[in-house]
């Protein structure tokens, strides 16, 4: 697949490291290292982070699902514009993007206003989600890389790929290589949720579906090497 603009979704867990909570710069550096790769070779990445390095409210069971999901979108918050400093470490150009006004932390979301700075040369961050309650990071993710006409949705892991139950829990779960969008929805696979699944097929958008800790795991997914799963839509 010959990608030219791809929107990269990384799970909070995974950022965090070995540490499960918080940051872990290595793991950022990590992959500010490897976008940088990608944008030398002219491709326009835009970036989605989950917020479960600090905020899970699904989890909680005294407060109220509206509340727990506002904290997990400041939660997103944080990390774009931790990961974006990063990555201007690195040295690239960034710009964070929310749905909601932040004062003077982040930019007010517009279709014209990413697009515009992905062709200047900048790697965006989309925080925040959609805005709304009771819709994941995931779902935020596919909207976004729908919004900016992505030609694929990279999804960065605490785990290497999509299996047909919990490899945490079943040590005989079987990975897949390749599969479709629909037999992720037909069985109920949780490696997207439900909403983000039909968005993907409804709009025909692929996606790549790999382990975020092994080593160049996202220049090896745009270069074709990836050893994740490939999750078709036609």
């Amino acid at each position: 697949m010959l990608m030219k603009r791809v929107l990269l979704k990384l799970s909070g867990e995974a950022l965090a490291g070995d540490k499960k909570t918080g940051f872990d710069e290595a793991t950022c550096l990590g992959v500010a290292k490897q976008v940088k790769k990608l944008t030398e070779d002219g491709i326009q990445v835009a970036i989605v982070t989950g917020g479960g390095n600090f905020w899970r409210g699904r989890t909680s069971e005294t407060i109220d699902r509206v509340k727990a999901d506002q904290i997990g979108m400041l939660a997103t918050v944080m990390n774009c514009i931790y990961v974006s400093d990063i990555f201007r470490y690195a040295g690239m150009e960034t710009e964070v993007f929310t749905p909601f006004v932040c004062g003077a932390f982040t930019t007010l979301f517009s279709k014209d206003a990413a697009v515009k700075a992905l062709e200047e040369g900048k790697v965006i961050f989309f925080a925040g989600g959609t805005g709304h309650p009771y819709f994941s990071t995931d779902t935020g993710a596919v909207l976004h890389a729908i919004e900016i006409e992505a030609d694929a949705m990279l999804l960065a892991k605490a785990i290497d790929g999509i299996y047909d139950s919990d490899p945490k829990v079943n040590p005989e779960a079987k990975k897949y290589d390749e599969i479709s969008i629909q037999e992720i929805i037909d069985q109920k696979l949780m490696a997207v949720d439900l909403t983000a699944s039909i968005m993907c097929l409804e709009n025909k958008m692929p996606m790549l579906v790999f382990g975020l800790n092994e080593e160049n795991s996202i220049v090896n997914t745009i270069s074709g090497t990836f050893t994740g799963t490939k999750v078709t839509v036609s």
